[in-house]
């Protein structure tokens, strides 16, 4: 049963049944202005279980960031703080109502689970139409979160529901082939595992098992127990379903957005150091949606951090100010592209145009042979330079930069190579390294020692969209497999995901090219309560499925073909 309370300064309806088209019904928390009146809505729909706290759930991501940024605990009692969505204390006395929802099958809302699947976007279209009806709603419904809670914002806009009045994709994939399960076509083991951490630990149906909110008294998935058998048949098998589909056909189409219908006004905010799932949905989002009012943020820390301090809430609540209340706040004048610049040492803002940037200068080095460097002046020489694939690789690094060197934006290389196999997994690395050769790493999304910038592909999946790709951004149709001929080389465009550095004087660039993922050192000690790997470089964004990957194909040996006609080379933003 809903019931209603009045906690810090706000009108708390528990639990609220919002009924689905099939007879399912959800449940939400609404969270209101103790004044009655209209109001614009926040609301988010995920599968976090909104009566599971922050502190609770994911206890060393909030230490974490309380201990390194004090105003986000600041003005809060934190008692409503949740995994990736808005603190009501910090929205609600600016004249907003939040909406939490359920997903369906996790939390406190029964049914069949089955991530980013087009019923989970017409219950999310439901539940904003919803939301839009009522008589505390102004009408007006804005989408606000992190993740999981950014990514089905690019996917329920496609379906355009008419309350639907802006969004803020704060780090939130799109492309749920190219982004999210197979990078360059290589399987990604993430959703297998956060499946496991994140998802079955609050399904609905754990009843006592789930834990109880101490805030509402309520048990966080669902007054009813069922058994281990009930469970496993009320959600899909999300590591299978993946595994069995891979190339982007129905299954992945079904799950990503149709940029040509993403026509409402948005943010979105992408984070440098978030290579393996979100900034590539972000910079594609701006790149390619419909909307005539968009704007993107970049930039840098933990995948979480931002959108709870000062800095990226200001931002966020100018943005709905002005879409979802219709204020003058000078937002409409803004220029479209915010970025907080990263040096080594620290973050610099700045405001640009366009993305990619106006001011780039492309610019190709070239893979050397004869000391495996990155040069301007292409090879005078043909080579050939093998590797094992499950080896280290080759890394090409250039002499010293004369002048500090800012790169911000997408990067793209060209290699020719052949396999002792018919396939090979080419996992390309850019890096930095000081003039004593240290390499320099940064604290990413999610992974502390976090590289420059990585890209991905199998060489089986090499067919390009021509339509759709640009110099500085191949795209892969991931539509058909074309085996590799033992010993016969073939060419490679291949996609690196957006960065910025502004690399110092006497600092020297790097490419490494690999056939297995990045790792920084054997041994860090560094995790996270909510991940079960060590984190080595990638954090949990890792291709290490034997499934995918079978030793007897991609751990052959792979050959870097350097042709003087068409030279191997990485592309590079670099901004004048």
């Amino acid at each position: 049963m809903s019931f209603t309370t009045e906690q810090q300064g706000m009108a708390i309806d528990w639990d609220v049944p919002i009924e689905m088209d099939d007879g399912i019904v959800l449940r939400a928390d609404v969270f209101r202005p103790l004044q009655h009146g209209r109001y614009p809505v926040l609301i988010t729909y995920g599968p976090y279980a909104k009566g599971l706290a922050f502190q609770d759930g994911y206890p060393s991501a909030w230490q974490r960031m309380v201990a390194e940024h004090p105003d986000v605990p600041h003005g809060s009692s934190n008692l409503h703080q949740n995994w990736e969505v808005v603190d009501p204390e910090k929205w609600v006395p600016h004249g907003y109502v939040c909406v939490r929802v359920d997903s369906r099958g996790t939390g406190r809302s029964p049914g069949y689970v089955d991530h980013f699947s087009p019923r989970e976007t017409k219950d999310f279209y439901d539940c904003i139409e919803w939301a839009g009806a009522q008589p505390w709603s102004s009408g007006k419904v804005g989408i606000n979160g992190v993740s999981y809670y950014g990514i089905n914002q690019w996917h329920v806009a496609s379906l355009q529901p008419s309350h639907l009045a802006a969004m803020c994709i704060w780090e939130g994939a799109a492309d749920w082939y190219r982004d999210m399960t197979h990078h360059g076509g290589i399987l990604s083991t993430f959703w297998a595992n956060w499946y496991d951490m994140q998802v079955r630990t609050v399904q609905y149906g754990l009843g006592e098992r789930g834990g109880r909110s101490k805030v509402s008294g309520m048990l966080i998935c669902g007054d009813e127990m069922l058994s281990d058998d009930e469970l496993a048949a009320n959600r899909c098998s999300f590591g299978d379903a993946i595994l069995a589909h891979p190339l982007d056909d129905d299954y992945h189409k079904a799950r990503s957005p149709i940029w040509d219908k993403v026509t409402v006004p948005f943010l979105s905010a992408a984070n440098w150091g978030g290579q393996g799932l979100h900034p590539r949905g972000n910079f594609e989002g701006f790149f390619r949606a419909a909307s005539k009012d968009k704007w993107l943020e970049a930039h840098g820390l933990e995948h979480w951090t931002h959108f709870y301090t000062d800095y990226g809430r200001n931002i966020q609540l100018q943005f709905f100010d002005h879409f979802l209340k219709g204020e003058d706040n000078g937002w409409g004048e803004r220029r479209r592209v915010q970025l907080q610049v990263r040096h080594v040492d620290r973050f610099e803002e700045r405001f640009e145009d366009d993305w990619p940037l106006p001011s780039t200068n492309w610019t190709r080095f070239y893979l050397d042979p004869v000391c495996q460097t990155l040069s301007l002046d292409p090879p005078a020489e043909p080579a050939q330079l093998p590797f094992e694939a499950m080896g280290e690789g080759l890394t090409f690094m250039s002499e010293p930069l004369e002048h500090e060197t800012e790169i911000t934006g997408p990067l793209a290389a060209k290699l020719k190579i052949s396999s002792s196999t018919e396939d090979a997994d080419i996992f390309l690395v850019f890096r930095i390294f000081t003039p004593d050769l240290r390499e320099v790493t940064f604290m990413g999304a999610i992974d502390p020692h976090t590289p420059i910038a990585q890209g991905w592909l199998r060489a089986s999946h090499r067919k390009l969209d021509e339509a759709l790709s640009e110099p500085f951004r191949p795209y892969h149709t991931h539509d058909e497999i074309e085996p590799l001929t033992p010993g016969e080389p073939v060419d490679l465009d291949i996609e690196i995901w957006p960065t910025s550095i502004v690399v110092p004087k006497g600092h020297r660039i790097a490419l490494s090219v690999r056939g297995k993922d990045y790792t920084w050192q054997k041994t860090t000690g560094a995790r996270l309560s909510n991940f079960k790997n060590e984190l080595l470089g990638c954090g949990p964004f890792l291709h290490d499925d034997p499934r995918d990957r079978p030793p007897s194909v991609f751990g052959g040996t792979t050959i870097v073909h350097i042709d003087p006609d068409a030279p191997a080379h990485v592309l590079l933003p670099v901004i004048e």
